[in-house]
């Protein structure tokens, strides 16, 4: 079986962000990137399959040259190569959807694994259009996957509870926090990974035209919160919620 996963490369979420004077783009105290959280669990899920049925695990990123890194850390938790598809645009969801297909369309896998979302972007799209563009079936927001003779049997939650889905393969499933614990990358599978092969590529060599279909117009910091204030006791408590607050 080969299965692909994504991965992307992200700000480390825990660098404080700002938005520029013009409002068009964000910017960072520092320039850490790290995997983004979500394709972990994928790529957790892509190599459990792996280690349970046979196989092989792609790894793959559309991004800078930089994105080796996060290809080589998903390599080194047990995947066996890397497809890079290089860019230094900004690709919305559409655009990434369409890159992907086309290196699924070369890798021909059996499962695709995404995380169900960048956190950069939160935007929850690429998956749905990557299974709509190669027309496959899909199962979003996955927390368990069992991988039968010529079908994956996914429990995903939505709203107010969960569903379960048969899906004949080759399918696209992402990821939420409950389908795994991502391993850490040993020393040994870390030095191996330096070894195994990355093939790279661009989309004008896949031949796919990234001109975006969303623009950002302008990003904006959330509002501050005000400062909380403390009451005396219960009546003026209620008196606040009732007469300033206006929720009871």
């Amino acid at each position: 079986m080969k299965i692909m996963t994504t991965v992307k490369r992200v700000t480390d979420p825990d660098q404080k962000i700002n938005i520029s004077d013009d409002g068009t783009r964000v910017e960072t105290e520092g320039d850490e990137y790290v995997m983004n959280q979500m394709d972990e669990w994928g790529t957790e899920e892509a190599i459990q399959v792996k280690e349970d049925h046979g196989g092989e695990v792609v790894v793959a990123s559309v991004g800078p040259q930089e994105a080796t890194k996060e290809i080589r850390k998903g390599i080194a938790m047990g995947g066996d190569r890397g497809v890079l598809v290089e860019t230094d645009d900004q690709l919305d969801s559409d655009a990434v959807a369409r890159v992907l297909a086309e290196v699924a369309k070369n890798e021909e896998p059996d499962l695709i694994f995404l995380g169900k979302l960048a956190l950069d972007t939160d935007r929850n799209q690429t998956g749905q259009l990557l299974a709509s563009y190669l027309d496959w079936p899909q199962a979003t927001f996955a927390h368990s996957v069992t991988v039968e003779d010529n079908s994956v049997l996914v429990e995903r939650e939505i709203d107010g509870g969960e569903d379960t889905k048969r899906l004949q393969t080759p399918a696209v499933i992402t990821a939420i926090e409950r389908l795994n614990d991502p391993r850490y990358a040993s020393l040994p599978g870390i030095m191996q990974a330096k070894q195994k092969p990355l093939d790279e590529t661009t989309p004008e060599e896949l031949g796919v035209d990234t001109t975006p279909k969303v623009e950002g117009v302008q990003y904006e910091l959330p509002p501050e919160k005000e400062a909380g204030e403390i009451v005396e006791n219960v009546d003026e408590l209620v008196d606040k919620l009732q007469d300033d607050a206006n929720v009871i």
